[in-house]
């Protein structure tokens, strides 16, 4: 499996998951709350920040139409108008700038979702080490193949996507010479349920186009991504805000900064857990053997006298025979004097 440098970290199989903070639009429109997001996304640990860079003409119309309005009830959106939510959620191209200086004096790496192709240019500018492409962009061939032109690591979502949708993208980015390609396993349901998360997609979308897969998560908590870190998910990627109680266009489904600490750590034990088939003991375990049960003479015999259940017992530690030897040795006569708490051997049977 090829592996990839975004930044200064590498990232594959042989490496803990590396961990996004997708900010999106959580910034409620402030670039102050947006810089108070960059300080506690490198104080959490993650290893990168995501911003998304739109602009609501590049991603839909200005129309007042029944095919622009959002009108699934249980959407957090349900009932607004597709141009006024990308008003609200957009981060101000203006904005990049202090953003990427910020997180680089915090030695935080940072790039960006871009939605149109004119965004590649400005993030190009920026010198954004990698790019990704959202999973409602993947179908987005023009746009796939312009990130991918860079040259540039390309991890892309595949939210919705069937296999060809897929195929097609992937193929679009090899076929201007990059295969940097990270795929990720999406839910694009928001929020999404641990049951619609479908994680075992991983290993098989991993084995299908033989590219490295990891998740974007959309679920509530960080059971999924550790299960998804255990399954071999490359990179975790989960929205990311102050105070889920702020409010905000993603808010509810985004992990706060003390949440991110915790799928840090525990998505790198998760991996870290996963380790190679072992039967018998790990060498750690071997110090632990003389605590299994063995065989041990449990009251005072002479020699001659006639082993019992009474007088051989199963017990704890383990310097004796093997338990599975008192079928064998019950009614058979000892050799010699044995005190109680003698370890039991084949030399005291006469």
């Amino acid at each position: 499996m090829k592996e990839i440098t975004i930044g200064k970290r590498p990232i594959g199989p042989n490496h803990p998951p590396f961990i996004i903070a997708e900010m999106s639009g959580n910034h409620n429109q402030s670039l102050d709350r947006a810089m108070e997001l960059v300080e506690a996304a490198a104080e959490s640990g993650v290893h990168a920040l995501k911003l998304q860079t739109a602009s609501p003409d590049g991603l839909t119309l200005n129309v007042d139409h029944p095919d622009f309005l959002i009108d699934d009830p249980a959407s957090p959106w349900a009932g607004r108008n597709l141009y006024q939510l990308y008003k609200e959620a957009v981060t101000p191209w203006d904005w990049h700038e202090p953003i990427f200086k910020r997180c680089a004096e915090l030695g935080l790496t940072v790039f960006s979702s871009p939605f149109e192709q004119s965004a590649v240019d400005l993030l190009e500018d920026l010198d954004a080490p990698c790019y990704k492409i959202a999973s409602f962009e993947l179908v987005d061939l023009p746009l796939v193949r312009k990130a991918a032109a860079t040259g540039k690591p390309l991890i892309m979502s595949t939210g919705m996507a069937t296999v060809s949708d897929i195929e097609d993208a992937v193929n679009a980015a090899k076929e201007v010479g990059n295969d940097q390609i990270i795929l990720l396993k999406c839910t694009s349901s928001y929020p999404a349920t641990a049951g619609d998360a479908n994680i075992a997609t991983i290993p098989h979308l991993r084995e299908m186009f033989g590219l490295q897969v990891g998740l974007s998560d959309h679920t509530l908590g960080i059971g999924v991504p550790c299960a998804a870190a255990a399954l071999g998910a490359t990179v975790i990627e989960k929205h990311f805000t102050l105070r889920r109680s702020d409010g905000g266009v993603d808010a509810s489904f985004s992990l706060e900064p003390h949440e991110f600490s915790a799928l840090v750590e525990e998505s790198e034990r998760a991996w870290a857990s996963v380790g190679s088939v072992v039967y018998g003991g790990a060498a750690i375990e071997k110090k632990s053997l003389k605590f299994r049960r063995s065989l041990y003479i449990a009251n005072n015999v002479k020699a001659g006298d006639i082993l019992t259940e009474e007088n051989l017992r199963i017990v704890r530690p383990g310097y004796g025979l093997a338990p599975k030897n008192i079928d064998v040795l019950l009614g058979r006569k000892v050799n010699r004097d044995l005190a109680a708490g003698t370890a039991m051997k084949w030399e005291f049977i006469g």
